[in-house]
């Protein structure tokens, strides 16, 4: 299995250190087990920012980085080793394996934090932290500030500048590595396989659960952990709800079924979207749609390289959806006129993509100075047009009413424009139909 070789994570601690103000520190915490009923834990997943910095895969762990402390800059408190706990959890790495195997120049016990962590902090200038996302954690954090103020008459210097730690780190994991698209490419093939199973397996009478099913087999079998984000399949009037989960209702003869799925891989997200006929032959009215869509996303592709804006790709989806919804007659005006009405938004309410990375909509502003960003190399996005025409849409003839297409592929972008991740899953009708006529 592919993943983040540990050399990087050291590379991305001292990129984070460069850009900190001397004489500062940075303190960010694992994420916590959330339970999912009684005594009964969720599978565990790292939070995103501390795994970025850390690959290290255990919760009740906090990350401390000194740039300039001269025994050290790394410093991970972690749970020790327990024979008895590790019987019935799995084995920890404990400090020793915190130091040895995660690289952390220093480890301490997590039970002796509240005892260290002020001495770290006292006579730091400036304290990063994540403010604001985990409430209990900037309680124990102003606790331990609190601690070296009690002492403030004994000489003791508390910090007097708070910063989020954000603004930082959420831009440098905008701009993925050679390593990160690595793993990113595995995530993505493993999800087109599993797609392209769901898409042979299609059959009238089949829940959709039964989809979800193929699904969740294929991601697992090619050695992902779990799906990036509730997996959605939706058939028939369902396709129509965006972010639909119910995924239990029967999959009808003459119906859509669009599946909008993917895996994770060292936490790093996959998120395809594809849409087909259940019965494995798209309908006129069907393909109409489709072939509208598809069109809409190719002339996003064309929009994605280096020193083209973010909206670029979402503008060229509106013309190309608008042009085709007049043409269809399902809009009636001048394209550029409905355009600026934002009349297009009946049938495509959503922007073009989002950014991708270790969370499926991933961070990274959108805007810089008030301007849409422009795409540089190693940026990831996904580039989704869709049309949904709601089953209650009187203004539209009845043959229209219901079909719901989705079109989604993750790209990153080159020096010469985009690399599409995700192309291993057949997207044209000819390429759809052909695929699941020989899997009957």
């Amino acid at each position: 299995m592919i993943h983040i070789p540990r050399a990087e994570y050291t590379r991305r601690r001292k990129a984070l250190m460069a850009q900190m103000e001397p004489n500062s520190i940075a303190i960010l915490p694992a994420a916590a087990v959330a339970i999912r009923n009684r005594d009964v834990e969720h599978v565990y997943r790292q939070d995103s920012d501390f795994q970025y910095l850390s690959g290290f895969p255990e919760p009740e762990a906090v990350i401390v980085l000194m740039p300039g402390r001269q025994h050290g800059e790394y410093v991970l408190f972690c749970r020790e080793r327990n024979a008895e706990r590790e019987l019935w959890d799995g084995l920890r790495a404990g400090t020793e394996g915190a130091i040895r195997d995660f690289g952390a120049d220093d480890a301490f016990p997590i039970t002796d934090i509240d005892d260290i962590l002020p001495g770290l902090i006292e006579g730091r200038d400036r304290v990063y932290s994540a403010m604001g996302s985990n409430a209990e954690f900037d309680r124990h954090l102003m606790d331990w500030i609190n601690v070296i103020r009690s002492k403030a008459h004994l000489g003791a210097q508390p910090p007097n500048e708070f910063v989020a730690l954000d603004h930082l780190l959420h831009d440098m994991r905008l701009y993925k590595s050679a390593a990160e698209v690595k793993v990113m490419r595995e995530a993505a093939r493993i999800s087109c396989a599993a797609h392209v199973k769901a898409m042979q397996a299609s059959r009238a009478g089949l829940h959709e659960f039964s989809l979800e099913a193929e699904l969740d087999y294929e991601f697992r079998k090619g050695g992902a952990k779990m799906p990036a984000y509730g997996s959605i399949v939706a058939a028939g009037r369902n396709s129509c709800i965006l972010h639909y989960q119910q995924n239990d209702a029967v999959l009808k003869d003459g119906d859509l079924v669009l599946i909008d799925a993917g895996c994770e891989i060292d936490c790093y997200a996959s998120d395809i979207t594809r849409t087909w006929p259940v019965n494995g032959k798209f309908s006129p009215e069907q393909k109409a749609i489709y072939e509208i869509v598809l069109a809409s996303q190719e002339a996003a592709f064309a929009e994605i390289a280096p020193d083209k804006h973010w909206n670029q790709a979402h503008e060229a989806t509106v013309q190309v959806i608008t042009a085709g919804l007049v043409k269809l007659g399902l809009l009636q005006g001048d394209v550029d006129e409905l355009i600026a009405n934002e009349a297009y938004k009946a049938f495509y309410m959503h922007r073009a993509g989002h950014w991708l990375g270790m969370d499926v909509h991933d961070v990274g502003e959108y805007k810089v100075g008030g301007e849409w960003r422009v795409l540089e190399v190693g940026m990831a996005l996904t580039v989704e047009p869709g049309i949904y025409i709601s089953p209650d849409n009187q203004t539209v003839a009845k043959k229209w009413r219901g079909i719901g297409v989705r079109i989604e592929d993750d790209v990153v972008v080159t020096k010469q424009g985009c690399e599409i991740l995700t192309g291993g899953v057949p997207k044209t009708v000819a390429d759809i139909e052909a695929l699941m006529a020989a899997a009957r």
